[in-house]
């Protein structure tokens, strides 16, 4: 008998989760974000989210397609969180709002952002399509909108909205992974580093 009430138990945690895909990238993303990445398994998953063994396997092929699922879901937060910023500031303030997002983004999402930048993940001949057209994605996305705020500011010969572009999301990232990785702690020394940014590129701010 109890055998028996404990299989219908398991049969109820494993086939009344709704999205289980959702879940289980959910729970790894907690794993990683109590255990760090190297305590993940995908047996360990299994039993976090009260699934069969064999459950994540139905959903990733393997630990990478997992990883890469996570990385995913960070792009897609992060795009959630900047998408309600239109383009209808100034570049300077649409840069200032964006840096100080992004790095708090960082901080608080380490188990994602860690995953949507990794080399293991980027350079893995494994890397899935969905990834790399959600990362894509994104950057253009923020491409565009600093291309629609570059049209009403004069910028210097040879500078394009592109290169803009490509140098604020690089120096974000640097700026947050100093954060992250506990380099830069003191925060009024990263609000003074964040105001630098903004009037480095785009000097109108300074004045």
């Amino acid at each position: 008998m109890n055998k028996a009430n404990d299989k219908s138990e398991s049969q109820k945690k494993t086939y009344h989760h709704g999205d289980l895909r959702q879940v289980l990238i959910t729970e790894a993303a907690n794993i990683i974000r109590e255990e760090g990445e190297d305590a993940l398994s995908m047996r360990k998953l299994a039993t976090r989210a009260g699934v069969s063994r064999t459950a994540p396997y139905h959903h990733f092929e393997d630990k990478q397609g997992l990883l890469c699922a996570i990385a995913e879901e960070g792009f897609r937060r992060f795009d959630a969180l900047f998408d309600q910023q239109a383009a209808f500031d100034d570049l300077a303030n649409h840069l200032q709002r964006q840096l100080g997002g992004y790095v708090n983004f960082a901080v608080e999402n380490s188990e994602y952002y860690d995953l949507m930048f990794s080399s293991r993940i980027w350079k893995s001949s494994t890397i899935s399509a969905s990834l790399k057209e959600r990362a894509y994605s994104s950057f253009r996305l923020y491409t565009e909108t600093i291309t629609a705020l570059c049209e009403n500011v004069e910028l210097p010969a040879g500078v394009t909205p592109l290169r803009i572009s490509q140098l604020s999301w690089s120096t974000f990232h640097g700026m947050s992974r100093l954060v992250v990785d506990g380099i830069y702690l003191d925060k009024t020394a990263v609000d003074a580093m964040m105001d630098t940014v903004i009037k480095l590129l785009v000097p109108q701010a300074g004045q």
